[in-house]
């Protein structure tokens, strides 16, 4: 029942910042698959993505870190990703400039790009992740709008007080686009049996293609 009202609330939401996005890429996981748009106001992340799609990076790749009511990660791992560049100190860490954008947010379903907190913010090349999200009051929005100097419009803040989601995240971390279908494979996925370093116990695997 939960995620029948979840999907309703889900849908209703969608035109709101995806009506007029151009590309859309479909996600084949070990539970099913799901759609996603990238959204145009965040064009560098969105050509990133496209270009390692084409690349085959996220061809058989795996969601390695899951923690439910989180986010679901596919991808290098920052451990990784920070001992590779441990072995050759003098080449600058590659990064992307984070894209913020008032109607990109980190709703249930949002696609995001993960970093090593830095001081600028900015992506890893190959790290993404998808909110699962969690329950958030209005009193969470309230502190978040003054730490962050945040303004929710009133659709915001509706989505995040019914839905849920990861509002903690925004600003600090890039959201690109976000599922349009299949919200409920991203939920079964989400509820994985993990280790203790929030790795599933049986490998989630992924392959995204870009539909147009």
């Amino acid at each position: 029942m939960i995620y029948k009202v979840l999907l309703n609330v889900f849908s209703f939401f969608i035109f709101l910042t995806c009506a007029a996005q151009t590309d859309t890429v479909l996600v084949k996981t070990t539970y099913g698959s799901f759609k996603v748009v990238l959204y145009d106001f965040t064009p560098n992340h969105r050509a990133l993505l496209k270009k390692n799609i084409q690349d085959g990076t996220y061809k058989n790749a795996e969601f390695n870190r899951v923690i439910a009511d989180f986010v679901v990660q596919g991808g290098e791992l920052d451990e990784a990703i920070l001992t590779k560049e441990a072995e050759d100190p003098d080449k600058l860490p590659e990064r992307l400039a984070p894209e913020f954008d008032d109607r990109a947010f980190h709703k249930v379903g949002a696609l995001g790009a993960g970093h090593d907190g830095n001081l600028t913010k900015s992506s890893f090349l190959n790290q993404i992740y998808f909110v699962v999200g969690k329950k958030v009051s209005v009193n969470d929005l309230k502190v978040l709008e003054e730490k962050k100097g945040i303004k929710y419009t009133n659709e915001q803040r509706q989505l995040y007080l019914e839905q849920g989601g990861q509002p903690r995240l925004d600003k600090d971390y890039t959201v690109f686009g976000e599922v349009i279908e299949g919200l409920d494979v991203l939920m079964k996925i989400s509820k994985s049996t993990t280790d203790g370093e929030d790795k599933p116990l049986n490998k989630v695997l992924f392959t995204m293609e870009l539909l147009n």
